[in-house]
């Protein structure tokens, strides 16, 4: 619904919100990305020598780092070395003012700084503070090393992407996203909690149980099913058609059938086969599913003589799902996207960036706060000097490398 004219625009409902986060890598930066769009400043703290190491990934963004440029618009960077008592202390003070604290830094590293959950909710009871590791803060797997891959292994999700002959890890780093997903609706929770009670408190999200939420359909399929579903590529492992079917111009379309019905309407109106659509073989799904190959074979074969745009017209035509099997590129082309406007200019050290909007969309409200990519250190001066910290004090900091 949109905002009426004489409506008052809403603001961004984080507006006035203050974010600390100790972060790198992605899943807490994903996070704090996701509550800087909808208002809340958010202040990153980072090393000074070199900062979140997600900026040497790559240089694909106009020479930064394009895990950087994602999951990091819209924040203050803070270069301090908490090693040093100095700047563990600088972090502290800025903390004791903020609403919401997030860090993700190797298990027990934030404890012995002080900075974990239920120490800063110890001394800050409005604060809410957000542990994410990659196991949880106990258990055998603790202390181990979690990066995305390893976890997506672990939860099981590589078990089942892929072919039946080679398993693989999803494209985009799941594990990572999950988490951070989690750790987002778990502050916005938090925040409802603390409208009510007035206390903060701990939230506690760990990649791993984050993964395996998201492994629900397998999961409960091979806990109650006696076995996990096959790896199938592209395909459903228990619906058929299902898959994507190469065209005459070269491309792959994609389709689904999710009923007896809709493999009717396949057969007669885009197969051109309509004595499929009672053939015993083929009539229900459990049996197409029995005959895949069969069943793969006829769609292919009545698709390869098509181009992929009369493939998908004729497909739509009849009401039956279908997609183009896109590339990355030409989602950044896609029409869809383009249709709804969902683009905007994002500023960054090395010039505009395109980026999406977020998803959430707020219609009526405040467009989503999209700031700048910031460089290192870009904002430490400024928050120094809002903690009181005179120029002379900042001036020694930064020769003996506190900051930068």
């Amino acid at each position: 619904m949109r905002r009426q004219p004489s409506e008052p625009e809403q603001p961004l409902p984080l507006e006035g919100i203050t974010v600390v986060a100790v972060e790198q890598a992605v899943s807490a930066p994903f996070a704090t990305r996701q509550l800087a769009d909808l208002g809340a400043r958010v202040i990153k703290v980072e090393r000074p020598d070199g900062g979140d190491f997600a900026r040497g990934y790559d240089t694909a963004a106009q020479g930064l780092a394009s895990h950087f440029v994602w999951c990091n618009r819209g924040k203050e960077s803070l270069a301090v070395d908490l090693k040093d008592p100095r700047g563990l202390s600088l972090v502290r003070r800025l903390t004791a003012d903020a609403d919401v604290f997030v860090q993700n830094l190797a298990q027990g590293a934030a404890a012995r700084l002080g900075l974990d959950a239920a120490s800063l909710c110890a001394l800050h009871p409005r604060l809410i503070a957000v542990d994410i590791s990659g196991y949880g803060p106990e258990g055998p797997y603790a202390h181990k090393r979690a990066y995305d891959m390893l976890v997506q292994c672990e939860a099981g999700l590589v078990s089942v992407t892929g072919t039946e002959d080679q398993p693989v890890k999803a494209g985009i780093p799941a594990a990572d996203i999950a988490a951070a997903m989690y750790a987002f609706s778990g502050v916005l929770a938090a925040l409802l909690r603390r409208g009510v009670t007035g206390r903060g408190g701990p939230v506690e999200i760990s990649m791993l149980e984050s993964l395996a939420e998201w492994m629900g359909h397998p999961l409960h399929y091979g806990m109650h099913g006696g076995e996990p579903p096959a790896r199938t590529g592209l395909a459903h492992a228990v619906i058929a058609p299902y898959d994507a079917y190469g065209t005459a111009d070269g491309g792959q379309v994609l389709l689904s059938v999710q009923n007896d019905r809709e493999w009717r309407r396949l057969a007669e109106q885009v197969l051109d086969r309509p004595e499929l659509a009672d053939d015993p073989a083929f009539a229900v799904n459990t049996a197409r599913t029995a005959h895949r190959a069969k069943t793969d074979a006829a769609v292919g074969e009545a698709l390869a003589r098509l181009t992929t745009q009369e493939a998908l017209d004729r497909l739509e035509a009849a009401g039956i799902a279908c997609a183009r099997l896109n590339s990355v590129l030409d989602v950044a082309a896609h029409p869809q996207l383009a249709a709804r406007d969902r683009w905007r200019p994002v500023d960054s050290p090395a010039g505009p960036l395109r980026a999406l909007l977020p998803p959430i969309t707020l219609p009526g409200g405040a467009p989503p706060r999209m700031g700048a990519v910031p460089a290192l250190g870009e904002h430490t001066d400024a928050l120094l000097t809002s903690l009181g910290v005179t120029d002379e004090e900042t001036a020694a900091l930064r020769r003996d490398g506190v900051v930068a």
